[in-house]
């Protein structure tokens, strides 16, 4: 990772933080007790804030002047609650029944799978109206707001994330083909990732032109993203990772079982080459953008 990057990225996840926990704060008082513990601890146990991060730099990149900093982190963090609620939620026995999360015990380990459940649920609703609330401080007109909450609420729905996950789960124990592969993590894990971009172009008042060639590096680098996850899965430790490798022993489809470690790469190094191609005829000046692709498929974990 160049340095550059790095200090981005460092910089724009403490102010990510600083939303979440603000978010937290903000929490309704009826979210109490070990429902309220096992949110915070979906929500505040690190990890790659990539999501929030595009969203901030979409919104940039497009000429957005936010009058209020914190609205703006604010919306983002909308995203990383959607996020943080599907892991939560993806831990569980009757998914993924994992141990690890970003190195730590996870949460329905510590806090039970009610309250973890229960927590995740309560995660939906409060994110998107985080999202229109923020929406309404940066100065967005009220149609333009609740555009931009109907993206994240679209995003992380049935014909997103959640279908997605429900894909993967059905797809356990089959060899799925190329374009099933593509469909169900176009959905599972670049719906989010494509809306945190066209999140912050659309409260920035992009054009269409930019608003669709976000879309489209949206999804390349959604797809690449969840290629190199398959690689790091199939050579990386738990420790390295932060989690335990799981997708050979809940035989899932991955593009290093279709394609082989080395046609995986390749197939990721696409993604990222389809990705800086709609960049550039977004027209937009985003060199961050553009680390952030060779950043997806290059991270260690």
């Amino acid at each position: 990772m160049s340095t550059e990057l790095q200090t981005y990225l460092s910089r724009e996840g403490e102010r990510v933080a600083a939303a979440l926990d603000r978010s937290m704060e903000a929490l309704p008082a009826a979210v109490a007790g070990p429902v309220r513990d096992a949110v915070r601890h979906g929500v505040t146990s690190g990890g790659k804030r990539l999501r929030p991060i595009l969203c901030v730099t979409a919104y940039r990149a497009c000429g957005g002047k936010a009058s209020d900093d914190e609205a703006l982190y604010d919306l983002a963090a909308s995203l990383e609650l959607i996020h943080a609620y599907s892991l939560m939620h993806d831990d569980l026995p009757c998914m993924d029944d994992a141990d690890l999360r970003r190195g730590s015990p996870t949460t329905h380990r510590v806090h039970g799978e009610d309250a973890t459940m229960v927590g995740g649920a309560a995660l939906i609703p409060f994110a998107a109206l985080r999202a229109l609330q923020a929406a309404l401080r940066l100065g967005c007109p009220d149609a333009t707001a609740r555009r931009v909450a109907r993206t994240l609420v679209e995003a992380a729905g049935a014909g997103g994330m959640v279908g997605g996950q429900w894909l993967d789960l059905q797809g356990e124990g089959r060899s799925l083909r190329a374009d099933e592969l593509g469909v169900l993590h176009g959905m599972k894990t670049g719906a989010l990732l494509t809306a945190g971009l066209t999140m912050g172009a659309r409260a920035a008042g992009a054009e269409v032109a930019v608003d669709e060639a976000l879309e489209e590096y949206g999804r390349a680098i959604g797809l690449a993203f969840q290629i190199a996850d398959d690689i790091l899965d199939a050579t990386q430790s738990a420790e390295v990772l932060g989690k335990t490798p799981s997708d050979a022993e809940l035989e899932k489809s991955t593009y290093v079982a279709l394609h082989g470690l080395e046609g995986a790469r390749t197939r990721a190094g696409e993604e990222v080459d389809a990705a800086l191609v709609a960049l550039r005829r977004s027209g937009l000046d985003a060199p961050i953008l553009a680390l952030l692709a060779r950043y997806i498929v290059e991270r260690e974990h």
